[in-house]
């Protein structure tokens, strides 16, 4: 059976992207200074322009400015005529603490927000993660570290990616199409943008066997990308949660990560929930699976606990989900230890996924052999 699946992953210096990244920096100094801050952050950008709001307790100080200000500039929004400078934009805040009843909640040790969480993992890539979403992460990543290098200095920070596969029996087959934007200086042309783009991105970071008669490739098919960042599209905290999670081919709980500390669990639920369907897969219990984990606000006991392998599991699903709820914690604050959230390790999540990179401790098999024996 014929299939198409897509995936999208966007550069650092793509305006969402900046506000996520924001949001998880701000949130990671917070927790150097105080591991128990609760933070809830939501940021805007746009035309010479960062706007901090939300909801923060903590017993530490950050200068947000300063914050804001490296963070633009470690993307790469440096020069004026970028429209959108780390030296000259504007930061304004609207914090308020956040709410003595949601504070409640949490230190009774509850959910800190009612979420449903979703994790996905599937028996494609190495990472087990689907072929879509790993692709397109690869080449923005791919654009992004040629861009600091500085070799190419007509790149600019924005950008998007598309990825689309051909899927044979629930199987990847092929790439059908990649389309690249690339935010670019005006004196570069089409032709030497598309060389970079295909010699130096495409030819190294996608597999030669899915590069078929059938796959095209296009660079900027809308025209030239001159104008980007903030200056030419507003951005917002939480707008890429598919890209943030599995793609197209993947499922969401529908709620963003970024800006979040870890009581909140629709952040730290779906972590869990990733490391869970990974251990399914890894131990060869099924092909793929979607672990479904429901909190409700100010409860420590998931109100729902489900999983999906699609008729690929190994031994029946019945007892592969019971235990999997003997196995991990599952109560938010249990959670938080497992997976030791109070660090500062937020920033890094922000862009090019937050699942599928062995640098987060959710990523990792912790309790592979225990499920093995277990079952």
């Amino acid at each position: 059976m014929y299939s198409l699946r897509m995936a999208e992953s966007v550069t650092e210096g793509h305006p969402d992207k900046i506000a996520d990244q924001i949001a998880d920096a701000l949130l990671d100094e917070f927790l150097k200074k105080d591991p128990y801050s609760k933070v809830s952050l939501e940021i805007m950008v746009t035309t010479g322009l960062v706007i901090v709001g939300g909801e923060l307790s903590t017993e530490g100080y950050v200068d947000i400015p300063k914050v804001v200000r490296g963070v633009v500039k470690d993307i790469g929004y440096t020069k004026p005529e970028l429209g959108f400078d780390a030296d000259t934009c504007a930061v304004i805040t609207s914090i308020d603490e956040q709410s003595p009843e949601i504070n409640l909640g949490v230190s009774r040790e509850g959910a800190g927000d009612t979420a449903i969480v979703v994790g996905y993992a599937v028996k494609e890539t190495e990472t087990l993660m689907p072929w879509p979403i790993t692709l397109a992460h690869r080449i923005t990543k791919k654009l992004s570290d040629l861009r600091k290098t500085g070799k190419y200095p007509f790149l600019r920070p924005d950008g998007k990616v598309l990825v689309t596969m051909v899927y044979e029996n629930s199987k990847p087959e092929a790439v059908k199409d990649i389309v690249v934007y690339l935010h670019h200086d005006p004196e570069v042309s089409a032709e030497d943008l598309r060389e970079l783009v295909v010699e130096e991105v495409i030819h190294r970071e996608v597999p030669s066997h899915f590069m078929k008669n059938i796959t095209t490739v296009k660079v900027n098919p809308s025209g030239r990308f001159v104008i980007g960042g903030p200056v030419a599209d507003t951005g917002l905290t939480g707008r890429k949660i598919v890209s943030d999670a599995y793609g197209d081919i993947g499922f969401s709980g529908g709620s963003a990560f970024s800006g979040k500390d870890p009581t909140k669990t629709d952040r730290s639920g779906s972590y869990l929930a990733r490391m869970i369907a990974k251990h399914v897969v890894a131990a060869d219990l099924a092909e793929k699976c979607v672990v479904q984990i429901g909190y409700a606000f100010g409860l420590a006991e998931p109100v729902a606990f489900d999983i999906e392998t699609f008729g690929t599991e190994k031994i029946p699903k019945q007892k592969i989900e019971e235990a999997l709820q003997e196995i991990f914690p599952l109560k938010p604050a249990d959670i938080i230890d497992f997976l030791d959230l109070r660090k500062p390790l937020y920033r890094k999540t922000a862009v090019y996924g937050h699942f599928g990179r062995d640098i987060f401790p959710w990523e990792r098999l912790t309790y592979l052999e225990e499920l093995k024996e277990f079952l």
